[in-house]
Parts: C-alpha cells; sequence; structure tokens
C-alpha cells in the first residue's frame, strides 16, 4: 500500500518567515497554499544549496477556502488582526495553527479568536525577504522551537522530513522569553541605526545591548522564566557570532517603509515591566525612539 500523500498546509503571512518554512514543507511534498497578498504560482527559497523554486496555490479570498489542518500563521504580531477573516475560515475543530510569530503571548492571542490547536513556534532562522514569495534563509544551530505538548509534538511530526530541526521545550515560557532576549536587542538596534547585526559588535552598542538584556531578563523572571545571569552574555556573544549580513525584521521593514512590530517587542517589556514595578530605562528608550521612528515615516 503506498503511503498517503502529504496534507497540504495553508500559508497566512508569506514574507520571510512564512515563505521559509513554506519551502521547506514544500521541499518534503507538502501541497503549499498561499493565503492572499500578492498572486503567486511559486514561492523561491535561497540559500547556502543555491535557489528552488517550488510550486504554491494563491487563494485571493478566505471564502475560497475550506478549513485546513495544518495553518501557517507567519505575520507579524501588529498584522494578526488584519488576517482574522482567513484565520476563521482556516481554523475549524480539526485544525493546527502554527503560530510563527515573535514575542511570548502566542496562545493568549490566538486561542480567543481561532478554532483548533494553536502551537507556538519560536523560529531561529535568519530570513529575509528578497521579493514577493521570495526569501534568503542564513541558518544558525537551531531553526524551530516548539511546546512539549500535544500540538507542539504534532507540529514536530510535520517537519519531519524537512531541513527544518524542530526541537521540543519542555519550558516554553522560559524558550520564549530566550527567544524575546534576541528580539529585545537585534530588532531595534539594526531598525534604529539602519545597520545589519554586525552593529553589535561595536563596544559602545554592545554595552547598551547588554543594558537591554539585563532588563528583559528581570522582567522574564517576574513573568515565571528561568533565565540564569549567563544568558544575557550568551545572547550577546550569539547575536554577534551570525553570519555576516544577518539582518532583522524590523530593520527590513523600515527599509521597505513598513509598520514596524516594536509595540510586539519591546512595548511588551516595558508594559510588563511597569505591571511588576521594574525600572527598565534602556527598554523605554528604545520604544519611545522606535515610536519616533515610525511617526516620522508616516
Amino acid at each position: 500500500m503506498s503511503a498517503p500523500a502529504p496534507d497540504a498546509v495553508a500559508v497566512v503571512g508569506s514574507g520571510a518567515v512564512g515563505t521559509t518554512l513554506a519551502a521547506a514543507l514544500a521541499e518534503a511534498g507538502h501541497p503549499i497554499v498561499v493565503c492572499g497578498g500578492t498572486p503567486l504560482d511559486a514561492i523561491t527559497l535561497t540559500d547556502h544549496r543555491g535557489e528552488r523554486r517550488y510550486p504554491v496555490r494563491w487563494a485571493e479570498r478566505p471564502a475560497d477556502l475550506p478549513a485546513a489542518r495544518w495553518v501557517l500563521l507567519a505575520t507579524k504580531i501588529h498584522q494578526t488582526s488584519s488576517v482574522l477573516p482567513w484565520l476563521s475560515a482556516l481554523a475549524g475543530p480539526d485544525s493546527h495553527v502554527i503560530a510563527a510569530q515573535n514575542g511570548v503571548d502566542h496562545r493568549d492571542r490566538l486561542s480567543p479568536v481561532v478554532d483548533g490547536a494553536v502551537a507556538p513556534a519560536l523560529v531561529y532562522i535568519n530570513a529575509e525577504r528578497t521579493g514577493p514569495g521570495a526569501a534568503r534563509a542564513r541558518l544558525t544551530e537551531r531553526e524551530l522551537v516548539l511546546p512539549d505538548d500535544a500540538a507542539g509534538h504534532c507540529v514536530a511530526r510535520l517537519f519531519d522530513g524537512t531541513w527544518v530541526r524542530a526541537e521540543i521545550a519542555a519550558d516554553f515560557r522560559t524558550a520564549a522569553w530566550l527567544k524575546l532576549l534576541t528580539n529585545a536587542v537585534a530588532n531595534p538596534v539594526t531598525a534604529l541605526t539602519g545597520r545589519r547585526i554586525e552593529v553589535l559588535r561595536d563596544p559602545a552598542v554592545a554595552e547598551l545591548a547588554t543594558d537591554v538584556l539585563r532588563e528583559t531578563v528581570a522582567v522574564g523572571r517576574a513573568e515565571g522564566a528561568v533565565l540564569p545571569d549567563e544568558c544575557v552574555e550568551q545572547t550577546l556573544r550569539w547575536l554577534q557570532g551570525l553570519q555576516p549580513g544577518s539582518t532583522s525584521s524590523m530593520l527590513q521593514d523600515r527599509l521597505a517603509g513598513r509598520a514596524l512590530e516594536y509595540e510586539g517587542l519591546t512595548g511588551v517589556i516595558v508594559r510588563l515591566a511597569d505591571r511588576h514595578g521594574i525600572p527598565v530605562p534602556a527598554n523605554r528608550a528604545l520604544l519611545a525612539l522606535l515610536g519616533a521612528l515610525e511617526c516620522g515615516a508616516g
């Protein structure tokens, strides 16, 4: 008896991360449906193996599709409300919504508004959008981190047979805060300076980054994350050691004139710090500058 055909995956948000993960699944034989945005008949991924194209189906409207078993949500946090019609149409009781988004509150954001199981997914691939339906991926020592529950294990099995290594984290709260540490530094600093990740090797910038990380660790601990003191230095060294040319999603958005995700990253840190009475002057300064940057861009 032949093996069953791989399940189709509906992709909501075909930017850098969405395109990269969709390409990995397409390479493993999964039919890909791109939901909304620019009409596409293929997606393109460039990495250390070269450039590869994969055919996809494009859907113009939520009404064009039935409920899907797999829904890959890869929008920015602030774009979630704009894709709720897609999620309402695609996510049924038997669906798995893979929330490949930043932040530490994936299920709090999504469970009240979608049916099916929500699987938070922390994406470490350094992905850069190079055009509609096209991305460049720079791999790190890890790719995808999922929670140790039924939804997380189901998503891990989905990525079996792809080049994406899916890890299961027993303490996903801590894992999400460790990922937020990288975003709390890399995204604001690159967006504000207009430089790529190498900017964090500058001594004065590294000193600022250390302050941001220490503040974020204090807030994460107050929220129940287990964050040892050494994770500050480890996070900064990891970022400084990324491949030359590595970028951040916020820098890409700034250069493209798109809205920035700072309220879902730095803004969350500041708001939670206020709730716990924790001073976070470095994060607060970044938040003010990012807000001014976006107002000036408008």
